[in-house]
């Protein structure tokens, strides 16, 4: 499983455009995609702050979104109306989310080049301290 959270900026006086691009987007991936979890968008508290959960079955789920036609074709605009775009891998917290836990993938078999690329980029970090023992003692389920 695989998800992100998405921390945007947009520049001000885009947030109508940014919010037209991410309702299209949610549309287009909850109607075409298989594998796909959780894609939400919200507004910040601060004007122009957006955040949006991304969560796929797997990694290549999340590879496969990237290179989605309807996402390929977003992501010339979102560029446009954004300042900064900040990607961070999370982890559930095993009893307090129905979502299964972050693990990275080695890339697909016959991987075109900008899955490749996106393989690259935008690998799922998981950190040392999900692995690790929590301050209760109990080994956490995240194993790789």
């Amino acid at each position: 499983m695989a998800t992100l959270l998405a921390r945007i900026m947009v520049k001000t006086g885009r947030e109508a455009e940014f919010e037209a691009i991410a309702e299209k987007l949610y549309d287009e991936t909850h109607r075409n995609e298989t594998g796909c979890l959780r894609y939400e968008y919200w507004r910040g508290a601060k004007p122009g702050f957006y955040y949006s959960l991304l969560s796929f079955d797997d990694f290549h789920g999340f590879l496969r979104h990237q290179v989605s036609d309807h996402h390929e074709q977003a992501s010339p605009a979102i560029r446009d109306v954004c300042l900064d775009v900040k990607l961070e891998w999370v982890d559930h917290i095993r009893e307090s989310s129905p979502l299964p836990a972050t693990r990275m993938q080695e890339l697909p078999e016959g991987a075109g080049e900008k899955t490749a690329l996106y393989h690259k980029l935008f690998a799922a970090v998981v950190q040392d301290w999900w692995r690790s023992e929590n301050p209760g003692g109990t080994a956490s389920a995240h194993p790789e």
